[in-house]
């Protein structure tokens, strides 16, 4: 969350770019950059290519959760093009969202994708960057390392670099309750935006080839977690709160298994890492900020509504009182 543009994508943006360039796949002057993606990897790319000076197209669902990383983007100077949303059927969604970028790109042959769940420039950021900076940084006592799965990269490099360090330590992959495709569940609509895009993980697959996907450990991962969408809200609202860390929704689902884990006997005295991959500013438009957001608007009318004969307003937060639910 703490990364330049505010996520864990920041890595992965980086990375991809960086090793094209290095195979001449790509330069400035000749290649627009296109990749499918819920925002947050968006915004990474967004901002290398900026910096590098690339074109870059990010393909967005057309849901009123996109609105913070749609602005983004397009501040970063990138186009946005933004695809049909199926009513109920979050699986159709992603499918067109993927099936417009990559049409886009074949039709065009100076365009490139990252393909960011199928890269193996994705992991190779984690597996040099992220693993060692929690190795370093917990002085190899990390017993414990959990991480939700986006496109499963972070899971991939992170945990094969702690697990090659100290074989002992647990990798666990973070999925939503309500999209637990990892473990063969069927597909299903949450809120817990950047992780549980109903797909199955090349990068997860590649841990251990041919395995059926079902509970139990898959190569570097030890375990298949979940946490529901108002769990993943709730624990994020608590850390800000708690802690002063502002973190999304899927920080809040990977912080959530992370606390049930730290209470169970066996791991008394152990260290839990639990990553957290973006941050709540990204997410204002999400329903997890509506209590904020009612109040905000009671407190800032448009127009003020201030008495001329008081200069200084003297609405309170402390004396708000939230309307009745219906």
């Amino acid at each position: 969350m703490q990364n330049p543009g505010g996520s864990v994508k920041a890595w992965i943006a980086l990375s991809m770019i960086e090793e094209a360039e290095k195979r001449g796949d790509i330069d400035p002057a000749r290649t627009t950059i296109v990749e499918a993606t819920s925002g947050n990897t968006g915004i990474g790319l967004a901002m290398v290519a900026a910096a590098k000076g690339y074109k870059c197209i990010i393909v967005m669902p057309q849901v009123p959760s996109m609105y913070e990383r749609y602005i983004l983007v397009r501040k970063f100077g990138c186009d946005v093009h933004l695809t049909s949303v199926m009513q109920d059927n979050f699986p159709k969604t992603i499918e067109n969202l993927i099936g417009y970028s990559t049409e886009l790109v074949k039709k065009n042959p100076d365009y490139w994708t990252p393909s960011q769940f199928d890269s193996e420039d994705n992991p190779l950021a984690h597996l040099t960057g992220t693993g060692p900076e929690i190795w370093e940084q917990t002085d190899g006592e990390v017993d414990c390392f959990v991480a939700g799965a986006g496109t499963g990269g972070t899971l991939n490099g992170a945990g094969q670099y702690l697990k090659s360090k100290k074989p002992s330590c647990r990798v666990v992959c973070v999925e939503p309750t309500e999209a637990r495709v990892l473990v063969g569940a069927p597909g299903g609509m949450h809120g817990v935006v950047g992780i549980g895009a109903n797909l199955q993980l090349p990068l997860i697959e590649k841990l251990a080839p041919g395995q059926e996907w079902a509970e139990g450990p898959r190569g570097a991962i030890d375990e298949f977690a979940h946490a529901s969408t108002p769990e993943s809200c709730e624990w994020a609202n608590r850390v800000a709160a708690q802690e002063g860390l502002l973190v999304g929704p899927s920080s809040g689902a990977a912080i959530k298994v992370g606390v049930d884990i730290a209470h169970r006997p066996e791991m008394a005295g152990k260290t839990v890492v639990v990553l957290q991959a973006s941050s709540a500013i990204r997410y204002v438009s999400h329903p997890m900020w509506e209590g904020q957001k009612v109040e905000g608007k009671e407190a800032l009318p448009i127009p003020p509504d201030l008495e001329t004969e008081h200069p200084v307003c003297r609405w309170r937060s402390e004396d708000y009182v939230p309307p009745p639910k219906d």
